[in-house]
C-alpha cells in the first residue's frame, strides 16, 4: 500500500488537484482555481482532438498488427517441438528487453529517408524510396512498425502460453467433429483464448495510450502534428509551455479515454460469454 500510494495514488490525486487550477510553473504563487475551465478549453482545442485521433489510430492499428502477428507466430511455435519452441521464444523476445530509446534510435537510422537502411534496400531492388519520417501517413506507419518490433514478442509470448494451457481433449474433439484449419481456429482455439486475448488487449491498450519515448525519438510528433499523441501533447503543455494545470487536465483525460475503452472491451467480452449479443 505504501508503494502504491507513493508511485500511483499520490501522483494521480495531485494531477486531479492541479487540473482544476490555472497553474503556470514559473509563477507558483499565481495559482488560480478555475474549476473545469482547463477541461473545457482542451475539449474546444483542435490540437487536442488531432492528438486524440492520432492516438486512437495508432492504438487500433498497432493492436491489430500485433495481435495478428503475435497469434500467427504463437500458432507456429505451438507446432514446434518444445525445445525448439523455447529457443525461438527466447530469440524473439530480445527486442522487448532492449531499452526503448536505444531501440528507437536504431529504428530511426533504419527509416531515415534516402540513405536509411530500408530506403537503400528498396532502391537496390528497384523500388522508389519512401519518406518514412517526413510524410504524415508514412510517419504513422513507422510508429506502428516500431512499436510492433518491440512489443509483438510480448503478445506472442502471452498467446503462446495460452495455447500451451489449452485442453487438448477439446481441440481433438473439434478435429473429430470435422473442424480443421480456419474453422478449428475460429470455433475452438480463439474462444478458448478469449481471456488471454482480453488480457493482452487491455495491457497493450494502456501502453499504447501512453506511448511517448518511441514517437519522441522517431518523429518528435511530426511532421507537423501528424504523429503527436495525447502524451506528447501533455509533454508539450507541461514541460515546454509549463502550463501544469492544463497539462494535468490532459493527463486525466488520457486516463479516462483509455479506461473507458478497456472497460468497454471487458464489458463486451463478458456479455458475449453470457450470450447477451
Amino acid at each position: 500500500m505504501l508503494l502504491l500510494t507513493t508511485v500511483q495514488l499520490y501522483p494521480l490525486a495531485y494531477s486531479l488537484y492541479l487540473s482544476v487550477f490555472d497553474y503556470y510553473l514559473p509563477e507558483p504563487g499565481a495559482r488560480r482555481f478555475v474549476a473545469l475551465a482547463n477541461y473545457t478549453a482542451l475539449l474546444g482545442d483542435a490540437r487536442f482532438w488531432n492528438a486524440f485521433l492520432n492516438t486512437l489510430l495508432i492504438v487500433l492499428a498497432a493492436l491489430a498488427v500485433q495481435l495478428g502477428l503475435g497469434l500467427g507466430v504463437a500458432l507456429g511455435l505451438y507446432r514446434l517441438p518444445p525445445r525448439s519452441a523455447r529457443l525461438m521464444t527466447v530469440l524473439m523476445f530480445v527486442p522487448n528487453i532492449v531499452t526503448p530509446v536505444v531501440g528507437a534510435l536504431f529504428l530511426r537510422w533504419m527509416f531515415v529517408s534516402q540513405w536509411g537502411l530500408i530506403d537503400v534496400l528498396m532502391t537496390t531492388i528497384g523500388l522508389p524510396p519512401v519518406n518514412w519520417l517526413g510524410h504524415p501517413l508514412w510517419a504513422k506507419v513507422t510508429v506502428v512498425l516500431a512499436d510492433t518490433w518491440r512489443q509483438a514478442p510480448f503478445v506472442m509470448l502471452v498467446l503462446y502460453a495460452g495455447l500451451l494451457g489449452l485442453d487438448r481433449d477439446t481441440v481433438e474433439a473439434g478435429v473429430i467433429d470435422g473442424a480443421a484449419g480456419a474453422r478449428l481456429l475460429a470455433h475452438v482455439v480463439l474462444p478458448a483464448l478469449r481471456p488471454v486475448i482480453l488480457f493482452v488487449v487491455a495491457i497493450r491498450t494502456m501502453d499504447l495510450f501512453r506511448i511517448f519515448d518511441v514517437i519522441y525519438v522517431l518523429t518528435g510528433g511530426g511532421p507537423g502534428t501528424a504523429t503527436e499523441t495525447m502524451t506528447l501533447y501533455t509533454y508539450t503543455l507541461c514541460f515546454q509551455r509549463l502550463e501544469m494545470g492544463k497539462g494535468s487536465a490532459l493527463g486525466v483525460l488520457t486516463m479516462v479515454a483509455s479506461t473507458t475503452l478497456i472497460a468497454g472491451l471487458i464489458l463486451l467480452t463478458y456479455r458475449r460469454e453470457r450470450g447477451a449479443f
